[in-house]
């Protein structure tokens, strides 16, 4: 089973973390192990297979779940929000390529030399619409030294969302990684709903698991200030 990096304190020069296993309701701890024997021996209903680890109350403050694991459910459950967010909608990236783009007619026709920069689609007028009345679109996009196929697809086609309205910008994986990034895709809307996706090992997706668990909202506005402020435009980037 897959862990998700929920949250760390590991920047305070120690290593507490929390993930969450996937597919369960239970929370992996990491921290400094246990030892001072006055401690152990008070600890009630033991079992020889556990052990015990000592973290910040930080740690589980700033990122323990406040609600029980958000099940997953299609991706078309959060379509209405692309159009009834208020103020933003935000994006993070982070595969090296996407199931949805290779089935796309855009893929071919990328892949034949032609310039897709200028297609039109129904998520564009919507964009559109949205960014005229004053909403905000934004992505994160990682992008692995050298691209991949599918990061370079993407790259030539941002010049037509950007054009409708999408704020595009762009960063380097390893860059992610030293900002502790999420290694998972996410949208977020208003800094208040989180729909975090889940994909399959082809790259296609499988239904996003929607959160308004304050614990979960906090650590996606941390990771988006973040990569926002570390991130380059898409026109800049590409040069």
């Amino acid at each position: 089973m897959a862990l998700r990096l929920i949250g760390t304190t590991s920047d305070e020069g120690d290593c507490p973390t929390l993930y969450e296993i996937e597919g369960t309701d239970e929370i992996l701890v990491q921290g400094d192990r246990e030892t001072n024997p006055e401690h152990l021996v008070q600890l009630r209903d033991t079992k020889p297979c556990e052990t015990f680890v000592r973290v910040p109350r930080s740690l589980l403050t700033r990122f323990a779940p406040r609600v029980e694991a958000p099940k997953l459910q299609p991706f078309s459950s959060i379509s209405h929000l692309f159009r009834e967010f208020r103020h933003t909608a935000w994006r993070l990236e982070t595969r090296c390529g996407y199931a949805s783009d290779r089935r796309s007619p855009k893929w071919a026709r990328w892949q034949a030399g032609e310039d897709v920069a200028n297609d039109t689609s129904a998520w564009l007028e919507n964009v559109a619409g949205q960014t005229a009345a004053g909403k905000r679109f934004e992505r994160v996009r990682l992008v692995d030294e050298p691209p991949t196929e599918g990061q370079r697809f993407l790259l030539a086609s941002a010049p037509g969302n950007v054009g409708a309205g999408e704020d595009i910008r762009n960063l380097t994986r390893a860059q992610a990684e030293q900002l502790r990034l999420p290694d998972y895709d996410v949208w977020l809307f208003d800094s208040k709903i989180v729909a975090r996706f889940a994909f399959d090992e082809n790259d296609t997706t499988l239904g996003v698991h929607v959160t308004e668990d304050p614990a979960e909202v906090l650590a996606t506005c941390q990771a988006r200030d973040a990569a926002w402020h570390h991130a380059v435009p898409t026109q800049q980037f590409a040069r």
